[in-house]
């Protein structure tokens, strides 16, 4: 693939991971307002129905595969990008030993053809190697750039992960109350009956 067109392809990744991290993390927000504020309450606790869980799992479980493969990607992109450095650098040790040896030469040397000075040689080597300079400090930027991106993104899957599981652990403790308390008001009411029945008969 060329060089210009995976750098155009790697910027349009990155313009494109802010939006797609915030629509993510909005539909999250969403998904536990819906599980949480918009859910029945009995007493002091929320009664959550389970497919609310089941879809707030669903959605968490989208948006961590959803930053693995974003993650992936990026890595797939770095290691491009660190090769076509790599490439870069060899070219330019290339060049200046080329540029040692024609320095040596006399005056005038061939040219894609022609004959040239050699100050116009040498302006025009020059001029070769400021611009390839130039490209290996973009692709050096453009690299630490996405190693940033790497790091923020993993640092947000854990975040994900850890937000799920305590969620997780808090609805199961909930859900175990409410039903211990439910047992023992069905307890309670079971005995009222058969106290009830057991006045009826001695009467």
């Amino acid at each position: 693939m060329n060089p210009v067109l995976k750098i155009f392809a790697f910027i349009a990744l990155l313009a494109s991971t802010p939006a797609f991290a915030q629509q993510s993390v909005k539909t999250l927000d969403e998904h536990f307002v819906d599980v949480i504020d918009k859910s029945n309450r009995y007493e002091d606790y929320k009664v959550v129905k389970r497919y609310k869980l089941d879809n707030l799992k669903k959605a968490v479980s989208d948006t961590v595969a959803s930053y693995k493969a974003e993650v992936t990607a990026l890595k797939t992109t770095v290691g491009d990008l660190e090769s076509q450095v790599a490439q870069l650098q060899q070219e330019l040790s290339n060049l200046q030993t080329e540029l040692g040896n024609t320095q040596q030469a006399v005056d005038n040397m061939s040219f894609f053809g022609s004959q040239t000075s050699k100050g116009t040689y040498n302006t025009i080597m020059w001029s070769i190697i400021g611009g390839l300079l130039f490209l290996l400090l973009v692709f050096i930027f453009r690299f630490r750039n996405s190693n940033a991106v790497t790091k923020a993104s993993k640092v947000k899957l854990q975040e994900v992960e850890d937000e799920y599981e305590s969620y997780r652990q808090r609805s199961l403790e909930r859900e175990q109350q409410i039903r211990r308390k439910l047992q023992d008001e069905i307890n309670k009411s079971r005995k009222q009956q058969y106290s009830s029945q057991a006045k009826s008969s001695g009467a």
